[in-house]
């Protein structure tokens, strides 16, 4: 354990670490778009498809219509909220507030942001509000 030593941890990511985390985070909302236009059009698709004429294959489609379409609802919501997660994180970048956890104020590791760069806590403030709730 650190005793009188000078904080040196560092505070903020540099300029050049925050641009790779935008290159990150705009390739993601760009695949997050795509997977999003995808779902919108399976949910808007009213089994007139005709790119798969199989007499199975529409017999499957039409027994399992309705609760696709509400799974695909469901996804197409939970994209939705995931690309404006990561349009704040775009935000915060331009802020320069990108990856300090709004729990502690330290540094989220560059891994956990690689993985999950729309996260806004450690991994350490996330199990302590875990175990708040419960």
């Amino acid at each position: 354990m650190k005793t009188s030593e000078p904080d040196t941890e560092k505070k903020y990511y540099s300029s050049e670490e925050l641009q790779e985390f935008k290159e990150i985070i705009l390739n993601k909302i760009e695949e997050a778009k795509k997977n999003l236009e995808l779902l919108n059009a399976a949910v808007a698709n009213e089994g007139n498809d005709v790119t798969d004429t199989s007499p199975t294959f529409k017999a499957l489609e039409e027994g399992n219509s309705v609760l696709s379409k509400e799974e695909n609802s469901k996804l197409a919501a939970r994209q939705q909220k995931f690309i404006k997660d990561l349009e704040a994180a775009l935000i915060r970048i331009e802020n320069k507030t990108y990856g300090i956890c709004k729990v502690t104020g330290k540094l989220i590791p560059k891994e956990r942001l690689r993985v999950v760069p729309h996260t806004t806590m450690t991994i350490e403030a996330k199990e302590m509000m875990s175990k708040q709730r419960h």
